[in-house]
């Protein structure tokens, strides 16, 4: 593939706006108690008042999108390293998981085997022998995560974790606030899927397929509520991204919450979050930022949509600034190709028109995205419906419309064995569409 090669320079601006008692024990699973190993049970812990909305944040957050492979070393080396390197304590939260035992103990071998002191930390709404009402207030366990260094949070069902660390009144338990001393003595809080969607101080809690909430939109404490709020206030969080097509209703929540920004993660990758806002991206496929700061909706529409939102693509190697947006690709893409459209040596390698039938489908938005870059055409669309119910009738859709404009420059190398892009500032506007079903005739 012929690529016009161009040196950049390292740090640009993805946007050019200005603008979270011993009874008990012995009645425990002889695998719990393994688990449970090295804990010393202390007392006489008090619960402090949580941190109020503008207090530093001084930890170190590992955001990962779900699905990480536990011999894929670089998840747990960086979160021990976080913690403080070799038997740093790091409590391992459960909360999340049907089968918060198994999967607690899968984490702290993955954790022990980079050298930390991992420890299970029994508040689960099963197949533990405390309640998690219980276990959030009890003294022992709690002064156990307050001198931890490094906290955890497994998969699973992120409404579990809110349920069990918030109060019924909205407050925070004796134990939540452990975690947030934790954080801001500078240990590191690590989440993965549900743990990842709790980062921002509202998430997803229990949505329906990314077409149905682009159709039906979000209410609060049914596909959204409130979450722990560790990233910056400013930022929405969610998982799975792109191998579940998920950039489309994080954008609806966006939008619904007035969020200004989002970062989006994928499965079997991670980002690690330093100072509050030094983003470096590691693992497979990356994340995706978000930008609804120049965004508009047309309000006398009904139905979703957007005009003028802002995606830029981050793959691994590359860095992100929380608070300026500034971007920063890997060494290795800035040593490789620049892509630059407006630049009068660009030379497209592509001359096809970009059209996708499933924009949600399996990583299919960044794959668009990235070929947007090298062809003719600034614009490519990307449609989203029932393909099972066009077949018989016309069924409602959306159209997704990416346009690379003045301000859309990419990276581009293959020294990690395929195509890998950094793409930042492409626009994308969203509009509803009708699609004339029947979809198809069947010949036989």
């Amino acid at each position: 593939m012929r690529r016009c090669r161009l040196r950049s320079i390292s740090i640009i601006r993805s946007t050019k706006s200005s603008d979270s008692s011993q009874t008990a024990i012995r009645l425990w699973p002889p695998v719990l108690l393994a688990l449970l190993c090295g804990i010393s049970f202390l007392s006489g812990a008090s619960a402090e008042n949580g941190p109020s909305a503008t207090e530093s944040k001084q930890g170190s957050l590992v955001i990962i999108g779900g699905s990480e492979r536990f011999n894929q070393r670089e998840y747990w080396d960086e979160i021990v390293e976080l913690a403080g390197g070799p038997g740093s304590r790091i409590a391992v939260f459960p909360t999340a998981s049907g089968d918060p035992v198994k999967k607690g103990g899968w984490v702290i071998s993955a954790l022990n085997k980079s050298g930390a002191d991992a420890f299970l930390v029994p508040v689960a709404w099963r197949k533990v022998p405390i309640a998690p009402q219980d276990a959030v207030s009890d003294p022992d366990l709690v002064a156990q995560v307050r001198e931890a260094t490094g906290i955890f949070l497994i998969g699973g069902e992120q409404d579990k974790i809110v349920k069990a660390l918030y109060t019924p009144s909205g407050q925070h338990t004796p134990m939540l606030d452990a975690m947030w001393e934790v954080y801001r003595k500078g240990g590191v809080i690590a989440g993965t899927s549900a743990g990842a969607a709790v980062m921002s101080r509202v998430m997803y809690r229990d949505a329906e397929s990314v077409l149905g909430t682009m159709q039906n939109g979000v209410r609060w404490g049914e596909e959204i509520d409130r979450g722990l709020g560790f990233i910056d206030d400013e930022w929405f969080v969610d998982q799975h991204l792109f191998v579940r097509g998920r950039f489309a209703r994080t954008l609806v929540a966006m939008e619904d919450q007035g969020f200004k920004y989002g970062i989006g993660v994928d499965e079997n990758s991670a980002i690690i979050v330093t100072n509050g806002k030094d983003v470096r991206v590691i693992g497979y496929k990356g994340a995706l930022v978000l930008d609804l700061s120049r965004a508009e909706r047309d309000p006398s529409q009904p139905r979703f949509n957007l005009k003028n939102a802002r995606l830029t693509y981050l793959d691994r190697g590359d860095r992100f600034d929380l608070k300026t947006r500034e971007v920063m690709p890997a060494q290795e893409k800035l040593d490789d190709e620049k892509l630059d459209p407006n630049s009068p040596d660009f030379r497209p390698a592509l001359r096809r028109p970009l059209f996708a039938t499933d924009i949600l489908s399996n990583t299919t938005v960044i794959d668009l995205m990235g070929n947007l870059m090298e062809t003719v055409s600034p614009v490519a669309i990307g449609l989203a419906f029932d393909g099972h119910a066009a077949k018989k009738q016309p069924v409602d859709g959306f159209e997704f419309k990416f346009t690379r404009d003045e301000e859309t420059v990419a990276w581009y190398t293959e020294i990690y064995g395929g195509d890998d892009f950094t793409v930042v500032n492409m626009r994308l506007d969203i509009r509803p569409i009708k699609i004339t079903g029947p979809l198809y005739d069947r010949e036989d």
